[in-house]
């Protein structure tokens, strides 16, 4: 029996604090080891561009490591790096992989595929040109996507709500609604009187058909017994649309609103690239014109973040507003 009992493996267990440092330390570490890796296959690239690129990676490693210093007294803190310290470790990996085939083995061609120094360089010099562009962007997504939600809110809940509506308003959604916003363009700048006018229509027409759709399906889909117990208790059509049938359906209304955000970022690039002077997708245009794909590797990292940080706010009006529901998906 003790002989048998030696032949049991034993399985070591690490102390939490050993493998808590060893994840703190990934990130510094993976930024040291890209650096030492750039500066090894950088030799002939510009001095201006190696500069900024080491530069950003001696910070990285900087704040990394006050951040690990800092945890001990920030329990939320500590929480939120152990959460995302290993995407950041798995970004700075996929940074040095990009080096290395961009700059240090040449695999795909340039100008095309400009290395990660050159990126960080056009974010630099054009900071100012594409904070406007943004700026303009951002107006012109909210007012297309408001018209467009306004659009989609009152004929979905029209259709939804009112059989004689349905009858005529399904036949003309199912003709119009599946055409994508963007073939529109050719006759939207015929006959709207400025670029923008015509950019923003298409965009609400791109978020009017999904929200549409939802609402309409949300609103017609509500149980007979919450309406039954709402008309026995002397309710109007008023207090049934209002506040028992748009609440039932806010679920289906808020997938259709996060159909119709996706649907509106590609038609803003697209529109933007065709007739406005100014926004994201005229400077992708225009810097694909100079064959500057730096400066376009720039502006698809900035839409990035621009995208991902508009979608995030709508999770959190969706988180707040249905809070009661579980197992969403979180942003």
């Amino acid at each position: 029996m003790e002989a048998q009992e030696d032949l049991v493996p034993t399985v070591v267990i690490e102390p939490p604090s050993v493998l808590r440092w060893r994840t703190m330390l990934a990130v510094p570490l993976a930024a040291a080891f890209a650096l030492s890796l750039h500066i090894f296959i950088a030799r002939n690239e510009p001095p201006l561009e190696a500069h900024s690129y080491r530069l950003l990676f001696v910070q990285v490693v900087g704040v990394s490591i006050v951040l690990a210093l800092l945890r001990r007294f920030s329990p939320r803190l500590r929480k939120w790096m152990a959460n995302m310290w290993p995407i950041f470790t798995a970004a700075i990996v996929t940074l040095a992989v990009w080096d290395v085939i961009t700059v240090g083995l040449r695999i795909l061609p340039l100008p095309y595929f400009p290395g990660p120094s050159a990126v960080l360089r056009s974010l630099i010099n054009d900071r100012f040109l594409l904070l406007d562009s943004t700026w303009h962007s951002l107006a012109l997504l909210v007012s297309g996507y408001t018209l467009g939600v306004i659009a989609g809110l009152i004929s979905g809940v029209c259709i939804g709500w009112s059989p004689s509506i349905r009858y005529w308003g399904m036949p003309i959604l199912k003709v119009v609604g599946p055409i994508p916003a963007t073939a529109w363009i050719p006759l939207a700048l015929v006959l709207s009187p400025s670029a923008v006018v015509s950019s923003a229509v298409l965009i609400a027409l791109a978020v009017w058909f999904p929200v549409t759709m939802l609402t309409a399906s949300g609103i017609s889909n509500t149980r007979a017994s919450y309406l039954d117990v709402a008309r026995t208790l002397g309710a109007g059509p008023g207090y049934l649309i209002f506040r028992v049938a748009i609440p039932a359906a806010a679920p289906n209304i808020f997938i259709g609103l996060f159909m119709g955000l996706g649907a509106s970022f590609l038609t803003l690039v697209v529109a933007e690239s065709v007739g406005v002077k100014s926004g994201l997708g005229w400077y992708v245009s225009w810097a694909q014109g100079w064959a500057e794909y730096g400066k376009v590797f720039a502006a698809l990292i900035i839409m990035a973040a621009f995208f991902s940080t508009i979608m995030t706010l709508l999770f959190k009006i969706r988180d707040r507003l249905l809070v009661w529901q579980k197992g969403v998906i979180k942003w």
